[in-house]
C-alpha cells in the first residue's frame, strides 16, 4: 500500500484503488482495473445511505487479493459504529469482490447501499499524456447486469458487472435495498468481468469465484511450489529476511504467461505502468534473480530471441539483430498511433541479452539452450557493430526515428537524464558510457562461449580481440582528466558529457575499466555527491540537471545502487559493496520490505528515513530483484566451473547470513558467511582482491 493505494495483480491484469476499496480514478492517475493495457473500470466507488464509509484496516498480503474493513461512521466521536462493512476482492480476468454488511446494534436499521461504476476505457498512454478518447463509450443494464462498453471501429472492449443479490442496475451503477436486523448479517457476490465483445468475445467470468481462493497462476508453478523451489534466507538480521521473502513473493506476482513460451513465466516490468513485456527489465530482473529463480533467465532469453528484430522498420526503430524495448496491447498501439507493438528503442538491450545468455550458463550448465541460440547471439553481435555503431566509430549510439519515440535508449531514457555539467542537455546521437561496457562485456562473454560451447575458436579470437581494442579505447577517449571519471556519454558532436554519475558503477560491473582508473571510480561512487546513505543517487548532487526528486538526474534506484555494488565487488572494493547493500535493505525496512522503484535522493544527514518518490512502480521487477543481487554480493556468490565458489564479505551489523539450496549446475549448495566485516564510514574503503577483470 502506498499513499493510502492499495494494489493487487495478476499477470497484466491489476486493480488500483484507495484504502477502502473504491476506485476514483481522474484522468492522469492508475487507478482502475487494467487488463492488456487499457482501464477497464475507472469508477467503483461503495456508499451506504449516501455517506462512505470509513476505512478500519487493508489486508493485501497475498499478491492477488485484499479485504478492506470499513464501518459507516455515526458522525459523532461518542457514538460508536454499529454497522461494519467487509470487502473481499480477488483479481484475475476482472475481479470477484466478496461485500458483506453486519449489524452489530440492537434496533434493525435499514440501509440504501449504492455502487456507482463506470469505465473510461483509457489505454495507459492516454492515462500517462492525458489524451482524449476517439471512439464511442456506451452503457446497457439488460439481463441482470449492467454492460460498460467501447468502440472504435472493430475494436471493442466491455465491462460486465454482476451481482449474486437480485440488484437495481442503471447506467451509472447497482443499488441494493438492505434490511438488516439486530446482529443481523447481509452479503453478495459481485463480478467485474472484463471481456472482448463481438465473435471473438473474451472470458465469460472472473478467475475466482471465491475471494478467499489462493492464488494460481494460468500455467506454470503455484505460488507455493514457486516459494518452495527458491532458497532459503537465514539472517540474525529479521529485516534482510523479510524483504527477502517480500522480493520472492512480489516476483511472483509480476510473472506472465508469453504465448511463445506456453507454461513459462516472465517477469513484467512493474505496477501501474509496465505491466507488459520489457526486455530490458526482464532481462535485468533475470540476471539478479539466477542465484534463486533461474529458469526466468531461460524463459526471458527464449522470448525475447523469438522476438527478436529482423528488418529495418523506422516507426517501430526495428533493425536485424535488435532486441525489444517494450511490446504493448492495448488501443493505441493496435491503431499504431503507438509503435509498441512491439518497439525496439533501447540501445543497452542487445548487449544485455547477451550478457545474460553467457551468465545463464555459467550457472546453469545449459549448453543445449546456448547451442539452439547461437543464431541469435550471432544476429546481436552484427547488430552491435553494424546498426548499434550508426557511425562506424566503434561504439555504439542511439537517435530515435520517429516523433514518438524515446530520446534516450538506455535505462536512464528519460529526456533530460544525459546533460553537461551545467545542465545543458547533450545533442543527439548519445554514446552513453555504459552502454559501451555492456558491449565490451558481451564480446568478452560471447567470446568464453564461442570457445567452450560453439567450438568456434575463430570467433571467440576476434570478438576477444574486438573487446580489448574497446577497453583500451574507451579508457582513452571516455575519460576525463581533470574531473578523474568517465564521461557520462560522447554527444552528437563527440563531446565528452562531463556530468558524474551512477553510470560509473556499471562500468565496473562490465570489467571494461582499466585498474589504474578503479580507485577514483571507487572514491566517486562512494562520495557524500553519490552516495545519499540511502544508495546511490543517479545524479551527483552539484551537478546542473541534479534533483533528488528527479526520475533520472537524482534519486536512488535500488537496482542500480545494487549493480554498483556488483562493480565495485567485481574490482575488489567488498567494504564499499556491503555498504551500499546494507544502505539498500535499510531502506527496504520503510517501505514495508518492498523496494519501489525509485525513491528520493535527499541525504541520510538530512532525512532519517528514506523520502518516496511519487509515482514510483510498486512492486517493480528489477527493484524488487536488487535485494537478490545483493545477497549474492554479501556472500560473493560466483560459479566456478561446476562449483559455487563462496567468499563472503559481511559487515559485523550482520552477526549471520546463510542462503541454503542455491539452484546451479552444482545441484543445490548452501551458503553462510559471518559478519566480520567493518565498513567504513567514509570513501570506497580498502580494497581486496576481486574478480577477473
Amino acid at each position: 500500500m502506498k499513499d493510502g493505494s492499495v494494489s493487487i495483480l495478476e499477470g497484466s491484469t491489476f486493480v488500483v484503488s484507495d484504502s477502502n476499496g473504491d476506485i476514483e480514478a481522474s484522468p492522469t492517475t492508475p487507478n482502475g482495473l487494467f487488463l492488456g493495457d487499457m482501464r477497464l473500470l475507472s469508477r467503483w466507488k461503495l456508499t451506504v445511505n449516501g455517506n462512505k464509509p470509513t476505512p478500519l484496516s487493508t489486508d493485501d498480503l497475498q499478491y492477488n487479493s485484499a479485504q478492506f474493513f470499513l464501518v459507516v461512521p455515526t458522525g459523532s466521536m461518542y457514538e460508536d459504529a454499529k454497522i461494519s462493512l467487509v470487502r473481499r476482492r480477488a483479481v484475475g480476468q476482472g475481479f470477484h469482490e466478496d461485500l458483506a454488511i453486519r449489524n452489530h446494534g440492537a434496533n434493525a436499521v435499514d440501509l440504501d447501499l449504492r455502487i456507482e461504476a463506470a469505465a473510461d476505457f483509457a489505454d495507459l498512454f492516454e492515462v500517462k499524456d492525458h489524451q482524449a478518447k476517439k471512439g464511442r463509450l456506451y452503457q446497457n443494464t439488460e439481463n441482470g447486469q449492467l454492460t460498460l462498453g467501447y468502440q472504435r471501429e472493430k475494436f471493442v472492449r466491455e465491462t460486465v458487472i454482476t451481482s449474486s443479490e437480485p440488484a437495481t442496475f442503471d447506467d451509472a451503477g447497482l443499488s441494493f435495498r438492505v434490511h438488516l436486523e439486530p446482529k443481523g448479517e447481509w452479503s453478495t457476490n459481485l463480478d467485474v468481468i472484463a471481456a472482448k465483445a463481438g465473435p471473438q468475445a473474451g472470458h465469460a467470468e472472473t478467475k475466482y469465484r471465491d475471494s478467499e481462493e489462493k492464488p494460481r497462476p494460468n500455467v506454470g508453478m503455484s505460488l507455493e511450489d514457486w516459494l518452495a523451489k527458491a532458497p532459503t534466507v537465514s539472517c540474525s538480521r529479521e529485516s534482510i529476511v523479510r524483504t527477502y521473502q517480500r522480493s520472492m513473493l512480489d516476483l511472483a506476482a509480476l510473472r506472465f504467461y508469453p504465448a511463445i513460451a506456453p507454461g513459462e513465466s516472465i517477469p513484467a516490468a512493474g505496477l501501474p505502468w509496465f505491466m507488459a513485456l520489457f526486455g530490458r527489465d526482464s532481462i535485468i530482473t533475470s540476471l539478479q534473480a539466477l542465484p534463486f529463480t533461474p529458469e526466468l533467465a531461460s524463459t526471458t532469453l527464449r522470448v525475447l530471441a523469438a522476438r527478436q528484430g529482423t528488418r529495418r522498420d523506422d516507426f517501430r526503430d526495428e533493425e536485424p539483430g535488435k532486441i525489444l524495448h517494450e511490446s504493448r496491447m492495448g488501443e493505441l498501439t493496435a491503431f499504431e498511433e503507438r509503435p509498441h507493438s512491439p518497439y525496439f528503442g533501447s540501445s543497452d538491450t542487445t548487449p544485455l541479452w547477451l550478457v545474460l545468455l553467457d551468465e545463464y550458463e555459467r550457472w546453469s550448465g545449459d549448453k543445449e539452450l546456448v547451442r539452439g541460440l547461437k543464431p541469435n547471439a550471432l544476429a546481436a553481435l552484427r547488430w552491435i557493430d553494424e546498426f548499434g555503431d550508426r557511425d562506424g566509430d566503434g561504439y555504439i549510439e542511439y537517435a530515435r526515428r520517429m516523433e514518438s519515440g524515446l530520446d534516450n535508449q538506455c535505462w536512464k531514457d528519460s529526456w533530460d537524464s544525459i546533460a553537461f555539467r551545467d545542465g545543458t542537455i547533450a545533442p543527439l546521437p548519445r554514446a552513453t558510457c555504459e552502454i559501451q561496457g555492456y558491449a565490451y562485456d558481451a564480446k568478452r562473454r560471447s567470446a568464453r562461449l564461442a570457445r567452450e560451447v560453439w567450438d568456434d575458436r575463430v570467433l571467440a579470437d576476434r570478438l576477444d580481440s574486438q573487446a580489448a581494442d574497446l577497453k583500451r579505447r574507451f579508457n582513452q577517449e571516455f575519460w576525463i582528466d581533470d574531473r578523474q571519471f568517465f564521461a557520462l556519454a560522447l554527444d552528437g558532436e563527440k563531446r565528452k558529457v562531463d556530468s558524474l554519475s551512477s553510470n560509473l558503477g556499471h562500468l565496473l560491473w562490465s570489467g571494461i575499466v582499466e585498474d589504474d582508473k578503479a580507485d577514483a571510480i571507487a572514491g566517486h561512487l562512494m562520495s557524500d555527491a553519490l552516495f545519499s546513505g540511502w544508495g546511490t543517487r543517479t545524479m551527483a548532487e552539484g551537478e546542473g540537471s541534479y534533483n533528488p526528486i528527479g526520475y533520472h538526474v537524482g534519486t536512488v534506484w535500488p537496482h542500480d545502487t545494487a549493480f554498483v555494488a556488483l562493480g565495485l565487488a567485481r574490482y575488489g572494493y567488498r567494504q564499499a559493496a556491503s555498504r551500499l547493500a546494507m544502505a539498500i535493505f535499510d531502506a527496504a525496512s520503510y517501505f514495508d520490505y518492498r523496494l519501489p522503484e525509485t525513491f528520493a535522493g535527499y541525504s541520510r544527514t538530512e532525512t532519517s528515513y528514506p523520502v518516496e518518490f511519487p509515482t514510483a512502480c510498486s512492486p517493480q521487477a528489477w527493484a524488487t530483484g536488487a535485494p537478490l543481487l545483493l545477497l549474492r554480493v554479501l556472500l560473493g556468490l560466483e560459479p566456478v566451473g561446476s562449483d559455487l565458489l563462496v567468499s563472503p564479505a559481511i559487515p559485523t551489523e550482520i552477526e549471520r547470513l546463510e542462503v541454503l539450496g542455491i539452484p546451479g549446475r552444482w545441484g543445490r549448495a548452501d551458503a553462510f558467511g559471518r559478519g566480520l566485516l567493518k565498513v567504513h564510514a567514509d570513501g570506497a574503503g580498502s580494497r581486496t582482491h576481486g574478480m577477473p577483470v
